[in-house]
């Protein structure tokens, strides 16, 4: 691999993932279009190099689009789901579909908020022997601050939990054939490949890069979503919370303990007391306590139930080549 890599000119694949994106394909197409004539002139990829976006069910005229662009240059080509199965099924039906045909594979959003002209570099670093390539954010200024507030307490609460995952890191990557074809061993139904990817190993490489503005059309990652990712991204890679629920429940029965001792010197003392107020909040406490703890393990016990099916995370319905 390493010797092959001396000779620049290999194929390069750029998958983006779409979910109503018509706003913004015709002007995405023509930029990442130039950028690939760009390398291919420099020598730095092939010819074969293509750029590949997958339709995850769009309700708009998405999927139209993309069939036009192909007519028009077959260097845009497409794969289309059965159905809308969400941004990390759709973006690993993509790169599996890639992988057979690249060399190296970068996946990108299609809202041309990362940064594009970083693609150079990431060749560069997949030039010099890295397998995996990270996008890394080196600034949220064009974030809010509860955006910018809730995005880094992501990636810190997933850390914490036990998740490995690269710190301002999405899914602007590079990813050679060799780790995608180890990726692919990875079977689980619940996806988060955030935290998948590093557990791939082999030698890594970062470029940091400023991420713009949403060029038109509306975030497919509200708040909503974002919750729904991180609650994904720990109960996938992690048991901690569990464990967390153990620890707490020790806490609470060394609390009940202490509140039994309390209450018999307070007894002997000759200081008792209605305790109203302290035996309610106790026991919303508690119940809400055990609510949390059925909840967790519940989590859990969900994502063991749909393993087990093994039912399929993409279904291709057609393939644009």
């Amino acid at each position: 691999m390493e010797e092959m890599r001396k000779e620049k000119g290999q194929v390069l694949y750029l998958v983006i993932p779409c979910y109503n994106e018509q706003e913004v394909l015709p002007e995405t197409s023509k930029r990442l279009l130039e950028k690939l004539e760009s390398l291919i002139e420099r020598g730095m990829i092939s010819r074969d190099s293509r750029i590949l976006f997958v339709n995850d069910g769009s309700k708009d005229r998405t999927w139209e689009m993309i069939k036009e662009l192909h007519r028009e240059n077959p260097v845009y080509q497409g794969v289309k789901l059965s159905r809308n199965r969400g941004h990390q099924n759709a973006l690993l039906g993509g790169l599996m579909t890639a992988k057979e045909y690249a060399d190296m594979v970068i996946s990108l959003d299609a809202d041309l908020q990362d940064d594009i002209d970083v693609i150079d570099q990431f060749v560069e670093k997949y030039y010099e022997g890295c397998e995996i390539v990270y996008g890394v954010r080196s600034a949220r200024d064009t974030d809010t601050f509860f955006k910018k507030f809730t995005a880094e307490g992501f990636y810190k609460l997933i850390n914490l939990m036990g998740g490995e995952v690269v710190f301002n890191h999405a899914d602007y990557r590079l990813m050679s054939r060799r780790a995608l074809e180890e990726m692919e061993n990875y079977q689980e139904v619940n996806l988060f490949l955030r935290g998948i990817v590093p557990m791939i190993g082999f030698q890594t490489g970062v470029v940091t890069y400023e991420r713009h503005e949403r060029f038109a059309g509306e975030s497919k990652y509200p708040l909503k979503k974002m919750l729904a990712l991180a609650v994904d991204g720990i109960t996938s890679l992690s048991i901690k919370p569990i464990r967390f629920i153990v620890f707490l429940g020790m806490f609470i029965f060394l609390c009940s303990i202490a509140m039994l001792a309390y209450s018999l010197i307070q007894h002997f003392l000759g200081n008792t007391s209605i305790g109203w107020t302290s035996l309610i909040v106790s026991i919303w406490a508690i119940g809400g306590l055990q609510l949390l703890a059925i909840g967790v393990i519940g989590e859990y016990i969900g994502k063991i139930y749909l393993e087990t099916k093994r039912r399929p995370r993409f279904i291709i319905e057609k393939v644009l080549r």
